[in-house]
């Protein structure tokens, strides 16, 4: 372990010798405080913590990415090139001790790094409510609305599954399916992969005078005496009002669904919304029962004058605190860790087998990929029945190999005030530090275990 260490210290130290890191340094120094007095979002104080910290830690995420390349690739390649491994190898020092004692270096400066600039961002977006001067009021909704950690709740989704086939059936029975699609089993799913979408859609609407009523398990708010708040977005058709009225009432499911006695308040209200964005009621948490079984009804009512449908992904949530800022912004600089883990071994792997441009090309291909791969498997399921075919066999299992950053990105969890969940974390890490990380690892041990790195001629 001693002469691992060793490797690091020499690594870190070769590392502030290339001045890059410094640059990235300098680089974020300045872009940090410019982006906190340029960028005011929408034009509220919520808006303009929510777009600096959104900016700033992708922007932090992004350098560091780039770092950990940079550093892990030059830190092999150039002691091959400059003939210094020679020096290194004919101590008592194993291979895979030299290999792991660059991945220690590179991840040590990854974390200080990272440290330093969360530090930071923390406290900017901290002095921000000050420096523009929030009045009370304000600063309490602050802490309400992004300063904390919010759990996010689905409502349970109604099993149309006999619907849609009796629908599907129905359809072929009247000829308004081709008889084709019936020959093609991949088209015939995605028919029948429509109808069930249609049919929870159907129960996401709402004519006028019409209700919809969602339930909720496991809703457990931390502090009764705080607020609850209901997140949603409902379409109407164009041409109609671009405001619309709405009853919300929340309450135990039993009160709602079977008319049993309320053990809890109930809210209800009636409340008036644009239509086409996201909006957020607030409502007390003592509404909660204490099985935590809870209903979210609406109401299309007069003077709308026609329905309303609420998406079927993030139409409509319950959010209440369950953490605080501060643990919800530690995990979230975990979650970019993660990422450079990942990066670091990738940079050590290229490094052993190819040259410095070639490793650095390779590495930046799989990061930007890994950062839109989900953009990038969406968008070959609009090519046609023979590209996607040769797409699904050789491309597509390639990019799902890779890791998912846009999946795993911190900065939505805190832009929205939710809390990152231990599971996600733990997804992340377990992928990519638990399976990716060492496959990529051990074969650079391998490759380098093998390498001919001098010839001895006579």
């Amino acid at each position: 372990m001693r002469r691992i260490w060793a490797v690091a210290i020499n690594t870190v130290r070769q590392a502030i010798r290339m001045r890059i890191a410094l640059v990235f340094t300098v680089l974020l120094l300045i872009l940090l405080p410019v982006m906190a007095g340029a960028m005011t979002g929408d034009g509220t104080h919520k808006g303009r913590c929510q777009t600096f910290v959104s900016y700033g830690l992708s922007l932090t995420s992004m350098l560091l990415c780039l770092l950990t390349i940079v550093v892990s690739v030059f830190t092999v390649t150039s002691d091959i090139r400059n003939r210094q491994i020679y020096t290194v190898i004919t101590k008592p020092l194993r291979r895979y001790e030299f290999i792991l004692g660059k991945l220690l270096g590179v991840l040590v400066l990854d974390a200080l790094l990272l440290t330093f600039f969360c530090a930071g961002i923390y406290g900017i977006v901290r002095y921000l409510p000050v420096r523009y001067n929030a009045d009370a009021i304000t600063r309490q909704q602050l802490d309400r609305e992004f300063f904390t950690a919010r759990a996010s709740v689905k409502p349970v989704e109604p099993d149309v599954t006999e619907e849609a086939r009796e629908t599907f059936e129905k359809l072929r029975k009247q000829d308004e399916i081709p008889q084709e699609v019936f020959a093609n089993e991949l088209r015939r799913r995605q028919v029948m992969d429509w109808v069930v979408k249609q049919k929870r859609l159907e129960k996401r609407a709402a004519g006028v005078g019409e209700r919809i009523l969602w339930e909720f398990h496991n809703v457990r708010p931390v502090d009764p005496n705080e607020n609850l708040f209901i997140r949603f977005k409902y379409d109407a058709l164009p041409g109609s009002e671009t405001e619309m009225w709405g009853r919300w009432a929340v309450g135990p499911y039993a009160a709602f669904a079977y008319g049993a006695k309320p053990d809890t308040p109930v809210y209800d209200q009636v409340l008036r919304h644009p239509a086409g964005s996201f909006h957020e009621i607030q409502i007390p948490a003592v509404v909660v029962p204490a099985d935590g079984h809870l209903a979210i009804g609406f109401q299309n009512i007069l003077p709308n004058d026609t329905a309303i449908v609420f998406p079927l992904d993030e139409g409509l949530e319950l959010l209440y605190q369950a953490d605080t800022f501060e643990a919800n912004f530690a995990r979230a600089a975990v979650m970019i860790f993660i990422r450079l883990v990942f990066l670091a071994c990738l940079g050590i792997l290229a490094s052993t087998f190819v040259s410095f441009p070639v490793a650095i090309m390779l590495c930046l291909v799989i990061f930007f990929v890994a950062t839109f791969s989900t953009f990038v498997i969406d968008s070959f399921n609009y090519l046609g029945d023979s590209i996607g075919g040769v797409y699904t066999y050789t491309i597509k299992p390639i990019v799902r190999m890779l890791p998912e950053f846009d999946k795993y990105n911190p900065a939505k969890y805190l832009v929205a005030a939710r809390r990152i969940e231990l599971s996600v974390l733990a997804g992340a890490a377990a992928r990519m530090i638990g399976v990716e990380a060492p496959v990529l690892l051990l074969l650079a041990i391998w490759i380098f275990s093998r390498r001919e790195l001098a010839r001895i001629t006579v």
